[in-house]
């Protein structure tokens, strides 16, 4: 065979390979993609939604109405909202435009059907249930990292989440949800694994280190996906909107906290742990969990975050915090009065590390602060709220159930009793 022929057909079987492979290309197209549920109000009455189109989409709409099961979606009294949009266009990838809508005025506990587009080029139809107006059980998704693999290996895990927890009420993301900052490819990647599930749930997002790169002049500047693809309440400090928040959503208020910037700049740690001491001062939910990306408390060698857990550990201790979701350290661990390790003998937060991708880390520290841990093991977990108890359960990729607690108050001001479900069975 002539070598030039030889080498060409190597390069176009390369070239088919990678096309065909892992690295799927994610160009935007006048058909909405990407669409995300988030909240930027009060979840009893709103629902914020936010997609993608490529850039000859300028003008978008969302269409709204109570789901009553009838094919007959397309009514005059079906509800319009007209989106607003935003461009995004970086050095490696096509400009595209993102579209936002907060669907307002709606009713506590009714299950709502919607579409977006642009009038012509509309998506499928979903659907989502606004939170109930009081005190009524509910549960939720938590996962780690996604960060590696995400299209390949991650996608079982959210998926597999939903799949034995349908009906979650929203997915808690405790950062480095894709491994390279402003890469549109892996953001496409994290929306392909997620699908309709993203359009269905809500997601309430945490920034983690890998969401973060320098700028020109060295600033720490956080990925323009997020702003773009994520509409977030904006209840948090100047300077940290939308990456600094939190959600009350029955007897629960969850927290965003950015431990990035807190671990990497002083001055963002000084404003964060104020504006958090406000929020949980004037906290009227029984139950606070908090989710964040850097562990108070390591499980990975030279990963000592010790001027955030000097800061932030007393405030967790004296408003009574009750679960802190975390990630970065990809294994799991879980531990109480930590860094004693001591589960259940007094009251305290409940700190949790767990990983959802496929980058796995050894456990490379003293492991007696830590009840259980585990290595080399993909999980996500279901957390059920039902008035003065929560229950915790961690699920391996398999479904196999790993870990389970439970926690149960007297009052929002006080500690949780903890009993270790694993032992009573």
């Amino acid at each position: 065979m002539n070598k030039n022929i030889f080498y060409l057909s190597i390069v176009m079987l390369l070239f088919f390979t990678y096309k065909s492979g892992s690295a799927q290309s994610f160009k935007a197209t006048s058909i909405p993609d990407r669409i995300i549920l988030t909240w930027s109000a009060d979840p009893t009455t709103t629902q914020s939604v936010t997609w993608r189109t490529d850039s000859t989409i300028t003008q978008s709409y969302g269409q709204i109405l109570v789901e009553s099961s009838s094919p007959k979606l397309e009514k005059p009294e079906s509800n319009e909202f007209k989106a607003t949009t935003s461009s995004l266009k970086g050095k490696e990838y096509e400009a595209a435009n993102y579209h936002s809508i907060t669907f307002t005025d709606l009713k506590p506990d009714k299950v709502y059907t919607y579409r977006v587009g642009d009038g012509n080029n509309w998506s499928e139809w979903f659907q989502f249930k606004t939170a109930p107006a009081n005190d009524a059980p509910f549960s939720f998704i938590y996962l780690g990292d996604a960060q590696n693999d995400i299209r390949s290996k991650w996608s079982r895990v959210i998926r597999r989440a939903f799949a034995t927890h349908g009906d979650a009420r929203f997915i808690v993301h405790a950062g480095d949800l894709i491994n390279r900052s402003n890469n549109d490819n892996e953001w496409g990647e994290w929306h392909f694994g997620g699908g309709f599930i993203n359009g269905m749930i809500p997601s309430i997002p945490s920034s983690g280190n890998h969401e973060y790169f320098r700028d020109e002049q060295k600033a720490l500047t956080l990925d323009p996906h997020w702003k773009a693809q994520y509409t977030l309440p904006e209840n948090g400090p100047e300077g940290l909107k939308e990456s600094v928040y939190y959600v009350d959503y029955a007897n629960v208020r969850i927290i965003s906290l950015n431990s990035q910037m807190i671990v990497l700049d002083s001055n963002s740690l000084k404003i964060q742990a104020k504006w958090l001491e406000d929020v949980l001062k004037n906290n009227p939910k029984r139950w606070t969990m908090i989710t964040y990306h850097h562990p108070i408390y390591s499980t990975a060698k030279g990963r000592d975050n010790k001027e955030f857990r000097e800061v932030f550990k007393p405030l967790f201790e004296k408003y009574h915090v009750d679960v802190l979701m975390q990630g970065h350290d990809h294994t799991y661990s879980r531990g109480q009065n930590l860094p004693f390790g001591t589960s259940g003998k007094v009251g305290g937060p409940m700190y949790v590390v767990s990983v959802a991708g496929p980058k796995m880390y050894k456990v490379d520290v003293n492991p007696k602060w830590m009840d259980v841990f585990a290595e080399d093991t993909q999980l996500f977990q279901i957390i059920s709220v039902n008035g003065d108890e929560l229950n915790y359960t961690a699920y391996k990729a398999s479904g196999e159930v790993f870990d389970q607690f439970k926690l149960k108050k007297k009052s929002k001001n006080s500690a949780a009793a903890f009993t270790d479900l694993r032992k009573t069975k």
